[in-house]
Formats: C-alpha cells, structure tokens, sequence
C-alpha cells in the first residue's frame, strides 16, 4: 500500500521524497558514527600507537567513520595519538585511504607493509588494534577485509587488545556465525600485476578472497552506537538490539 502510495506521486514530490530519505539516512549514519567513536575513545590510552587495517574513516561512511571515527573522537577529546596504517593488499585501501585521510587531518600516521604488523607488536610499537567490519554475526564473529584475522591473532599473541568499530546495523542477526558469510573472490589481476605490468608467471593459480572471518573470541572489544561490548557473544550482541 505504501508503495502504490510512493508511485503514484508526482514526479517532484517523488524526488523530494527520496532526498529526504537520503539525508535521514545520512544524519542516522553520522550520529551512530560519532556516539561509538565517542564510546571507542573512552578505551584509547594517552599516547596511544594505533595499528588499524583498510579504510573505515569519512571515505567509507557518511563523514565521520568506524574505526576512524575512534582516532578521530580520541583525537578530538585531547588524547595525543598517532596511527599505524597498513597497506591493505592487494587493493591498497589503507595506503590509498586511510592514510590520505589521516594526513588532512594531521593525525600523525606511519604507513607498513600488511605482513610487518607483527614485527612492530613484537618490538612493541603497537598499544591497540582498532579495525571495522562488513558484517558482524548474531555470534560476534566478525567479517572484515582480508588480513584482519591474522591481526586478531597476533594481537592476541602480544596481549595487545583486539577492538572492532561497528554500527548496528552491520549486525546480521540472521547470521548465526562467521561460516555462514560467503566470501567474495575477487579478480586475480589485483594479485598478479597492475596496471598493465604482470609479476606474476603465466600459468599461476591465484587464491584473492576480499574478507576473512575473525572468530568472536578474538575480539577485546566491539564498540556500537548503544555503547561498549566487552567479549562479544550471542547474548551480549541480542541484548544490544533490546535496549
């Protein structure tokens, strides 16, 4: 009914219809943004040195960001932080991104190779770990782009805490855990050369999957709109939808 509604206006009232709709999203995006960036900061230390992994600030969002939008609140509450950006192979999102965006906002940001994570954790360079997700199940396993697991796993090897930086509406409850989210394989050409030049010998078989699954028990922290989630499990992530 509300469809035949929709499509039997005019077409002005129809374009001013969907913009307003626009801009509510817009505004919903930004608000959740800044209320768990504003949660995020609370757990981000003075002085902080902060490894996050492929882009999740102003660029990927509607302005503020997820993981980004920790940096950004803890930045913005007088915390004096600076940030570790990984490249993001193959797709370089972190190098492109990430760390463009940071420099417009002279947020010091050292930008590394993905595979020298753990080097820095092991000489102790690295105080916290704060990623994104793209879709987190009713379970807290957390889907994110590729490289995040082993992240998670060093993190955890080094003590170092492990925060995801997420909006409800990521959480698909539907899902009841990270093995149920297929995962995109994406083109072997972002793996065997760019732009023309070919690295890679004719004939190799490429493996290229976009995202990877970090289980819930991996996760220190996972920050929402609706506040802070210690050790994330089924309950805790139904509660959140409760309040």
């Amino acid at each position: 009914m509300i469809l035949d509604q929709i499509q039997a206006l005019p077409v002005p009232a129809l374009q001013q219809r969907l913009l307003g709709e626009a801009q509510a999203i817009l505004e919903e995006d930004l608000a959740a943004n800044h209320a768990l960036g504003a949660h995020g900061a609370t757990l981000v230390p003075e002085g902080a040195r902060i490894l996050t992994h492929c882009n999740t600030g102003a660029l990927a969002t509607a302005g503020h960001g997820t993981a980004l939008g920790v940096v950004r609140s803890a930045r913005d509450a007088g915390k004096r932080i600076s940030v570790i950006a990984s490249e993001t192979r193959p797709y370089l999102q972190g190098a492109r991104l990430t760390a463009w965006e940071l420099i417009r906002e002279r947020i010091p940001v050292t930008l590394i190779t993905d595979n020298a994570a753990g080097h820095l954790m092991s000489r102790g360079k690295v105080d916290v770990v704060i990623v994104g997700a793209d879709r987190i199940a009713a379970n807290g396993d957390v889907a994110n782009k590729i490289g995040t697991y082993p992240l998670a796993v060093l993190a955890l090897r080094h003590r170092i805490p492990f925060y995801v930086a997420a909006p409800l509406s990521t959480i698909d409850l539907k899902t009841a855990n990270g093995k149920a989210i297929p995962i995109e394989e994406r083109s072997a050409a972002e793996v065997t050369g760019y732009a023309g030049v070919r690295w890679a010998p004719e004939g190799v078989e490429v493996a290229n999957p976009a995202f990877d699954i970090t289980p819930a028990k991996l996760v220190s922290v996972l920050f929402t709109e609706r506040g802070v989630v210690k050790r994330p499990n089924a309950g805790k992530i139904r509660r959140l939808f409760k309040r």
